[in-house]
């Protein structure tokens, strides 16, 4: 028996040293860690248990029989993060560059079906040069297995990927298809095709950095949610990430400690200028409500006229979707809509209730935003709301006007609670705009058009920019003095911590994509 145990903690070693040490000192060189480094820092001390690390590829073209690896580059298993079980799959660009292999797919479908089987989040760390090309459609049948789990898995438990290396062609659907992506700033990318066959196909001289890298997917194309300055803040930003979700679709974020205070909070008295054309940030009033440094926002570098995150309120993780005055005068665009419809149905997937903050002038005019088809983006965010069946609460702290009043989670569309502070304007549209249309022929005929518009415009503002016509009706359920808002959220969401609601039994809806 000694013999033989000896045997197999040789081949442990074996397997735990990977493509070999020299390849492992390059890993460091470019400011890397290993994959069993990662998933060190990323799960709890001694928790890691590890799955499938004798396994070794099939492949014997090409010189293969000859290059076997134990483990077949990729570390899996499962663990704890704060106590709470989690799986994960970490590639090991020391092995082949990470390529994947028929076996090496294997080995994360296990863990994926173990995830499903018992719900857990499932954590993937990519670096991978991409599909193992010795083993032709064995690898891309090997992606095509991961890709359907990840939908089977969709909604089920959370799926979260870091991108810490290379990701490219095939391999970046996978993480596409989970709820959140973590990039590397400056040693890792994501594109469908890389530099030279852009060059090839199209004459576009572009680097790696400039065409799928952190900061361009970040900014430009919102694939990725959170940047990260290196291996170990991503491993943090991961961590922080699931501290705000559930294990599954089934379960509940557990709650913080709290004990109730004095809750109101003065300062949201002062934040909103009363010229009602200039911006402020709506990340203070964000600021003034949660608890103190919870906020944990998503997207932040992306269509940054809508702000979504994470938060506590009196300990317990809710959702915000707000808009921001700062960009854009916090209108809704084709973006901003597909990032807070995104951010809503994560959301409901997982039971974390919802606080919409609006200040909405409305949709963003012109051929661009058309032709860009902001009726289908626009709807996908009145899709994501009136489709919500978590507790949903808004409050509009300005301006909800026209059709975006009704997408922002306005009461007609379901939400439970909707709160307005007393200088909000609740109308089609802004007081100058309204007034040139309903009265322009007296604006045009009068001896002064200007002080006539001018005079208009305030009887408008008077009558109808206000709460007051939408609380009358039903509408709004209670005008708030701001710096109450904090309390009456905090006892809005213990009222409707039990909602259910019913819907009408169906395979699934159809969203405009």
């Amino acid at each position: 028996m000694e013999k033989k145990i000896e045997l197999l903690q040789g081949k442990i070693a074996e397997a735990k040293l990977g493509g070999g040490q020299a390849r492992i000192d390059a890993q460091h060189k470019k400011g890397k860690l290993t994959a069993r480094e990662r998933v060190h820092f990323l799960l709890d001390d001694g928790s890691f248990e590890e799955i499938g690390a004798l396994v070794s590829h099939r492949s014997t073209d090409f010189g293969m029989a000859d290059q076997i690896v134990l483990g077949d580059g990729v570390v899996t298993g499962y663990g704890t993060i704060g106590g709470r079980l989690v799986y994960v799959f970490a590639q090991d660009f020391t092995v082949f560059g990470g390529s994947l292999s028929e076996t090496h797919a294997e080995k994360i479908c296990k863990v994926m079906d173990l995830a499903v089987k018992n719900g857990a989040p499932v954590i993937g760390l990519n670096d991978s040069g991409g599909a193992r090309i010795q083993e032709g459609v064995n690898s891309l049948g090997g992606y095509a297995d991961i890709f359907y789990r990840n939908v089977l898995s969709s909604g089920v438990v959370p799926q979260i990927s870091a991108i810490m290396g290379p990701c490219a062609g095939g391999a970046v659907y996978s993480p596409a298809m989970t709820d959140f992506i973590v990039m590397v700033d400056g040693t890792s990318y994501m594109f469908v095709t890389g530099p030279n066959v852009v060059k090839t196909v199209t004459n576009e001289e572009v680097t790696s950095e400039q065409l799928g890298g952190a900061g361009t997917h970040a900014s430009k194309s919102g694939v990725t949610h959170l940047v990260a300055e290196n291996d170990v803040d991503c491993i943090e930003k991961i961590k922080r990430l699931l501290s705000y979700v559930p294990q599954n679709c089934a379960d509940k974020v557990p709650a913080l400690p709290y004990t109730p205070g004095d809750e109101y909070r003065e300062q949201l008295d002062s934040i909103v200028p009363e010229n009602a054309n200039h911006p402020y940030d709506i990340k203070e009033v964000i600021a003034g409500i949660v608890d103190e440094n919870t906020f944990f926002e998503i997207h932040e570098r992306y269509a940054e006229n809508i702000v979504v995150g994470f938060a506590r309120l009196a300990g317990r993780s809710i959702g915000i979707v707000a808009n921001q005055p700062m960009s854009l005068a916090g209108v809704l665009d084709v973006n901003s809509s597909k990032k807070g419809a995104r951010f809503v149905r994560f959301c409901d997937c997982f039971n974390i209730p919802i606080l919409v903050l609006e200040d909405v002038p409305g949709f963003l005019p012109g051929t661009d935003q058309e032709w860009n088809a902001i009726i289908t983006n626009g709807a996908k965010l009145l899709y994501a709301f009136s489709e919500a069946t978590v507790p949903r609460v808004t409050v509009i702290t300005r301006k909800a006007y026209g059709g975006a009043y009704d997408v922002m989670n306005s009461k007609h569309i379901g939400a439970d609670m909707n709160f307005a502070w007393p200088n909000a304007e609740i109308a089609v549209m802004g007081a100058k705009g309204a007034s040139e249309i309903i009265f322009k022929k007296e604006i045009e005929s009068a001896a002064d058009p200007a002080a006539k518009l001018a005079e208009k415009e305030r009887e408008y503002a008077e009558t109808f920019a206000n709460p007051y016509r939408a609380a009358a009706r039903g509408f709004i359920d209670e005008v708030i003095v701001p710096r109450e808002t904090r309390r009456k959220l905090i006892k809005a969401f213990a009222m409707l911590e039990h909602k259910a609601v019913a819907r009408p039994k169906r395979k699934h809806g159809n969203i405009p994509l």
